[in-house]
């Protein structure tokens, strides 16, 4: 069965809607201002708190310090650390070191089959390929035909396009944001349509 990761949580609502519709993982954007959907570690800890414990809470770092990343990870606020800026494999030993036990997630932008061979040589535990984060738009998914590794599909997924997604791919996993959202916020009927739809088999 394809897991599925319901990213970019930031309201209680959120949590509510994924504690009833159990997706495997879930997403909270740390210290990231770009985004709509950034929190702040404290508002992280927070929902955490009402996070049921059969979602697996997952951080979301952009060039962060590495102390930042390891607290979070250290006192139990995310289980695996979701990268996605320019770290690189000391930033990941660094984390290993410091975090041991938690896995170390790093996503690709994928343009060009050079892309790809970075994402395949990654030291990281999984890879995500994206098209860009949160463009909400699908890559040329012709190119993840070498990948050797497993991995995540991002990037413009919905409860339509995913069944043909796991097909065609074959990824380990599925990372779901802007796509479930409507005007911005969570949408539990999205949510609860793209949970289905992954796990159809």
């Amino acid at each position: 069965m394809t897991k599925i990761k319901i990213c970019g949580l930031y309201r209680s609502e959120d949590i509510r809607y994924v504690n009833q519709v159990k997706p495997d993982w879930c997403g909270f954007i740390i210290n990231f201002p770009k985004s709509h959907r950034s929190l702040a570690p404290e508002k992280v800890r927070s929902l955490r708190r009402e996070l049921d414990d059969a979602v697996v809470p997952v951080g979301v770092f952009v060039n962060q310090p590495v102390d930042t990343v390891v607290a979070l990870l250290n006192d139990g606020t995310v289980s695996i650390a979701q990268l996605h800026g320019q770290e690189d494999a000391a930033y990941i030993a660094a984390l290993r070191a410091a975090a041991p036990g938690h896995p170390v997630w790093k996503a690709y932008k994928v343009r060009s089959p050079e892309d790809l061979a970075a994402a395949n040589h990654s030291t990281a535990d999984l890879i995500i390929l994206d098209n860009g984060y949160g463009t909400g738009e699908t890559f040329d998914w012709s190119l993840a035909e070498g990948i050797t590794r497993p991995w995540l599909l991002a990037g413009g997924l919905t409860p339509q396009n995913i069944p043909e997604a796991v097909t065609l791919l074959h990824p380990y996993g599925l990372d779901i944001s802007s796509r479930v959202e409507t005007e911005k916020k969570k949408d539990f009927d999205k949510i609860q349509a793209a949970v289905a739809a992954a796990r159809k088999d």
